[in-house]
């Protein structure tokens, strides 16, 4: 009797095992591929890649906000989350476990309609419990938690040596077409502001750089360096992620629109959708 192991005819004619990973199973040899080979389209395999779904634009799920009914993605909307003791908080980095609800409001907005009862009613029929606890000033601790998220960025981005500080530095860096974000403390000068946009404008960059919403005090805090009034990011991602975390927090301490209209959601956009704008 012929052992299958030992015989090369067997070899041939013996069904691969199914699941190929399995010891003893059919490998393919990937070595020997040929770059020709058929696609999996075209052989009858599906890929495993997913597709986006129905009403998720670009594969990212649409959230609707429970007070206005605007949509949007996580990156433009707000999240609030239920806490195991019924406490309402927000949770901006969207990570926290358990039920969310989504808010695309003002922190105006927000404040209104706390005080107004429709905020409670609506996280209610969002949470599908009545016991909750909404904090009188959810939206104070929403813009603050805004804020710190802002703050924690530009830390992290300083940490990875993607900003640089000082002003000789940034300008000569804004005229070689280095930076991609300008941000100067809302307590800067208004002579230094404008020689560092028009080295951007000189390098390529913007009309102007971004007013940040903090002082000297604040940047310098966040970054851990002193005295810096100014900052640059010179890494495109970097920038991009920095720009969209201070768009949804300027965005939410903005001007009231009222609850009733307005723009469709606030469309802060996200940190890769600025790294793809032509």
């Amino acid at each position: 009797m012929r052992n299958p192991r030992n015989d090369p005819d067997a070899l041939k004619t013996s069904p691969p095992l199914k699941g190929g990973n399995q010891r003893g199973g059919w490998r393919p040899n990937l070595l020997n591929a040929r770059e020709d080979a058929p696609s999996a389209a075209s052989s009858g395999f599906r890929s495993t890649h997913p597709r986006p779904l129905p009403g998720r634009e670009g594969g990212k799920p649409e959230r609707t906000c429970i007070l206005t009914r605007r949509k949007g993605s996580k990156d433009e909307l707000i999240r609030l989350a239920l806490g195991p003791d019924g406490s309402v908080a927000p949770d901006v980095r969207a990570r926290a476990p358990g039920r969310g609800a989504w808010i695309g409001t003002t922190q105006a907005e927000l404040d209104a309609a706390n005080l107004q009862g429709k905020l409670r009613g609506a996280l209610q029929r969002a949470f599908k419990t009545k016991d909750i606890d909404v904090p009188a000033d959810l939206a104070d601790r929403t813009a603050e938690a805004l804020r710190k998220s802002t703050l924690d960025r530009l830390g992290m981005e300083a940490r990875s040596g993607n900003l640089i500080t000082g002003f000789d530095r940034i300008e000569t860096a804004a005229r070689s077409g280095k930076v991609h974000l300008l941000i100067h403390a809302a307590d800067a000068g208004s002579d230094g502001n404008g020689s560092l946009d028009q080295a951007w404008r000189v390098g390529g960059g913007e009309p102007a750089g971004v007013i940040f919403p903090e002082g000297r005090t604040i940047l310098s805090m966040a970054l851990g360096r002193e005295n810096v009034v100014h900052v640059a990011l010179t890494d495109p991602a970097a920038a991009a992620r920095v720009r969209h975390a201070l768009q949804r927090w300027r965005a939410f301490t903005g001007p009231d629109r009222g609850l009733e209209g307005g723009d469709p959601a606030l469309r802060t956009g996200s940190a890769d959708e600025d790294l793809t704008k032509e």
